[in-house]
């Protein structure tokens, strides 16, 4: 039965938390920029101010890889682009089938990012019968009909669902049937998967909400700042003036 849960990757099972697992790209991402620049080393601040968080974070984030860096001299960064890619399972090649092809499904089809970061989008795969044999960035759409078997022929294990709300858990149910254990959903619902798969989502519509909220609430804190210095040169003016609001005489010397 499907119960939503999703089952604990290896890597916890061998003391990497969580946490420290979703931080591993973006540390990878600033080393990649680091190597394609020829820079040898880097320091754990440097690294840190690059990824977005804390030195002392990164320190034991690192530590979980065995990694501790040289005093001085900092962390190898060909070493740690090797090391990290190598925890995260960069270092094969992963075949991906993208199921949905409107506007999303074909731009993330274009998206030159997967090949470079170990993923090969090995189909695509559509509902309208129209959209079949057609070419989206090189590789021919094939129809949903098929899904089964393109995954088995491909030894798919990671699936992109870019589909309406309404069509997604029909074709998360179909993609799990056929084997796939890891799914991006980039569909507006949430996916109900059993145990032992892993659903990773993405809403773009949730996080400008969320940019929303935070505009909201900047617009609000500069109106009470403004309000609180008009409030504040009204009483600087009512001090100044006499007890009836005139401005008191000056006395003569």
């Amino acid at each position: 039965m499907a119960t939503g849960r999703t089952h604990r990757p290896a890597t916890r099972s061998r003391g990497i938390p969580e946490a420290t697992v979703a931080r591993l790209p973006l540390y990878l991402r600033a080393l990649t920029a680091l190597s394609e620049r020829s820079v040898p080393t880097v320091s754990s601040e440097e690294l840190a101010a690059a990824a977005g968080v804390n030195s002392a974070k990164l320190r034991k984030d690192f530590s979980y890889l065995g990694s501790y860096g040289t005093r001085g001299v900092g962390y190898d960064v060909e070493y740690l682009v090797y090391q990290i890619s190598r925890e995260l399972g960069l270092t094969q090649d992963w075949p991906v089938v993208i199921v949905g092809i409107g506007n999303l499904g074909a731009a993330l089809a274009n998206y030159g990012g997967f090949a470079s970061r170990g993923f090969r989008v090995a189909a695509l795969i559509d509902a309208d019968p129209a959209m079949a044999g057609k070419p989206v960035a090189g590789i021919p759409v094939q129809h949903t009909d098929d899904l089964e078997r393109i995954i088995q022929d491909n030894g798919v294990s990671i699936g992109v669902i870019a589909t309406p709300a309404g069509a997604a858990q029909q074709v998360c149910d179909r993609l799990v049937a056929a084997g796939v254990t890891s799914i991006l959903n980039f569909a507006p619902t949430v996916l109900n998967v059993p145990e032992g798969v892993d659903v990773r989502k993405v809403d773009l519509s949730i996080e400008l909400q969320i940019l929303a909220f935070h505009e909201q609430r900047k617009a609000g804190e500069e109106a009470a700042a403004e309000a609180g210095a008009a409030a504040a040169a009204a009483r600087k003016e009512a001090a100044e003036q006499g007890p009836d609001g005139d401005v008191p005489a000056v006395m003569p010397a």
